[in-house]
């Protein structure tokens, strides 16, 4: 950990963004590891790696509430592993091997790029966040296809082993291609249990091949690990259709940075994309505020009903 950098400071960070992914359900890679480079200037291989770290603590809370619920496709998730555990060790192998002195440039670009992918997914995700899908009984009926699965477990381990960005947000939007009679809290389910190997196998990556902070990750889990309380218990008011545009722009803002573009294009871009993210939400906001008020003569009517 920087010496200058309070070790406070490090656990507000990690709050705030435990309350987004509270509240959200993505990744905290994606908003952790630009934090950390970008706001503290910790070094990309350590920032990533500490990161990881802090992502195998968090994730297996959220995967083992799917598995007491049901909402976890086994089979997928073993093809996933399949794929995804070799790819993201040996990724972060290759990595350091071949760039060595470079390995900090070439992870801070890939960084950018995987937030760039990022800032798609989260759409992709808020676009499929209200569908209905197949019904919880289709969970064990789902046709797994192998080949394809695997491929999608081999994309994420590498981007995960490289980056520390992509196990949700990323993988989410192509299981979605897959396998859409899938309801949201299945993929969610299914995306959450097998994060848990991936991640395992990026941060014994980094462990052995790169590097990872100790002393920043435990700063960090301080503030995330009551974040992520905070912001799951107060979801329902803050509802993330809302928050979603705000992060793709923050997720693109960040991904520019992190590829070296300019102070100026990226504040110019910024504000044209807030605007844009504002009008998005005023609009989400009306229909919202629409379809609550056509609901309730239903509801005022099956209530009379009920009385007589």
């Amino acid at each position: 950990m920087p010496a200058d950098v309070s070790p406070l400071v490090i656990a507000l960070a990690g709050l705030g963004v435990g309350v987004v992914v509270g509240l959200t359900g993505m990744g905290g890679g994606a908003l952790l590891t630009p934090i950390l480079v970008l706001g503290f200037g910790i070094d990309p291989t350590r920032a990533v790696g500490s990161d990881l770290l802090v992502s195998l603590v968090m994730k297996p809370v959220g995967g083992g509430v799917h598995l007491r619920r049901g909402t976890v496709n086994l089979p997928i998730v073993g093809w996933l592993s399949a794929g995804s555990v070799p790819s993201a060790f040996l990724a972060v192998w290759v990595v350091s091997s071949v760039f060595g002195d470079d390995l900090n440039d070439v992870i801070q670009y890939a960084v950018g790029a995987a937030l760039l992918l990022a800032s798609l997914g989260l759409v992709a995700k808020g676009a499929f966040a209200s569908r209905v899908g197949g019904s919880e009984d289709d969970l064990a009926h789902t046709a797994v296809r192998p080949l394809p699965t695997l491929l999608v477990g081999v994309f994420g381990g590498m981007a995960v082993g490289i980056t520390s960005v992509g196990s949700g947000s990323l993988m989410v939007p192509l299981l979605l291609m897959l396998y859409p009679l899938l309801t949201s809290k299945q993929l969610v389910g299914t995306d959450l249990v097998q994060a848990v190997p991936l991640v395992a196998a990026a941060t014994l990556g980094h462990a052995v091949f790169g590097e990872v902070q100790l002393d920043l990750t435990v700063a960090l889990l301080v503030g995330a690990l009551p974040g992520v309380w905070i912001g799951a218990h107060i979801s329902s008011r803050a509802p993330d259709h809302l928050i979603r545009p705000l992060l793709a722009v923050v997720l693109i803002v960040s991904g520019l940075k992190m590829l070296g573009v300019g102070s100026l294009v990226v504040g110019v871009i910024g504000l044209v994309l807030l605007a844009g993210a504002v009008a998005v939400i005023l609009r989400s906001s009306a229909a919202a505020a629409q379809r609550s008020g056509s609901s309730r003569p239903l509801k005022r009517a099956a209530d009379r009903a009920r009385a007589s």
